[in-house]
C-alpha cells in the first residue's frame, strides 16, 4: 500500500482544514473578520471529500488483486514460514477490509437500503436485518489496522533476512562485497526503509479512523 499523490493531498487537507477554521475563529475574536467561518476551509473540505470518494470508488476493484495475491502466495511461498503466515494473515485481513469498506460506502451514499431481508427467515417478510454504515466502516478500518500492524512484523522479518544476506555476502568471498553486490544491497535497504516509513505513516491513520 504505497503512498500516492492523492493520498498525500487528502491527508494534508485533513490537517489544513482544522487549522484554517481555527485561524478564522481567532481572527473573528480579534475583530479582524466579520464571521468565524473560513471559506477556504470549506472549499478545501469539499476537495478532500471528492478525493476521498474517488479513492474509495477506485478501491472497488481492490479485492481481485488480493485474491490473486493469496493464490500466488500458496504457489510460490516466501522465504520463511513466518513470512508465509504473516502474508496469509494480511491477505485475509484485506479480504475482510475491502467488502466492508465497499458496503459502508454504498450505505453512506444511500445506494443500497440500510435494511435487508433476513435470509434465515422463511416465513416472515417483516423480519429484516439493519445495516449500520458507521459500525461497518469502523470494522473495515480495524481490519486495515490489523494489516498495518502485521506489516510491522513483516518488516522485522525482512530486516533479519537482509542482515543475514549482507553478512553472508561479506563472509562468502573473504574480501567483502563486490560493487554489484553493494549496489544490490543498497537498493534493498532503500526499499526496506521506504516501506517502513510508508507503514509508519499509515499507522496513525488507522488509529484516527
Amino acid at each position: 500500500m504505497p503512498f500516492n499523490i492523492d493520498t498525500v493531498i487528502q491527508y494534508a487537507i485533513k490537517v489544513l482544514v482544522p487549522f484554517l477554521r481555527m485561524r478564522a475563529r481567532l481572527q473573528h475574536r480579534a475583530g479582524l473578520c466579520k464571521t468565524p467561518d473560513s471559506a477556504a476551509a470549506s472549499s478545501f473540505a469539499k476537495i478532500g471529500s471528492i478525493i476521498s470518494d474517488s479513492r474509495t470508488l477506485w478501491r472497488i476493484w481492490g479485492l481481485l488483486p488480493i485474491v490473486q495475491w493469496l493464490i500466488s502466495l500458496e504457489r510460490t511461498p516466501p522465504a520463511t514460514r513466518n513470512l508465509l503466515t504473516l502474508e496469509r494473515l494480511q491477505g485475509w485481513s484485506m479480504l475482510a477490509y475491502y467488502p466492508l469498506e465497499h458496503l459502508s460506502y454504498l450505505l453512506f451514499n444511500e445506494i443500497i437500503p440500510s435494511t435487508i431481508p433476513n435470509i434465515l427467515s422463511f416465513f416472515s417478510s417483516s423480519d429484516r436485518i439493519s445495516l449500520d454504515a458507521n459500525s461497518i466502516s469502523i470494522w473495515s478500518c480495524r481490519f486495515w489496522a490489523l494489516y498495518v500492524l502485521l506489516q510491522f512484523a513483516h518488516l522485522r522479518e525482512d530486516f533479519t533476512l537482509l542482515r543475514a544476506r549482507q553478512r553472508n555476502l561479506r563472509k562468502g568471498k573473504g574480501t567483502g562485497m563486490s560493487s554489484t553486490e553493494k549496489k544490490e544491497m543498497q537498493q534493498r535497504w532503500d526499499a526496506y526503509w521506504s516501506d517502513f516509513v510508508t507503514n509508519l505513516g499509515y499507522f496513525p491513520l488507522t488509529l484516527h479512523w
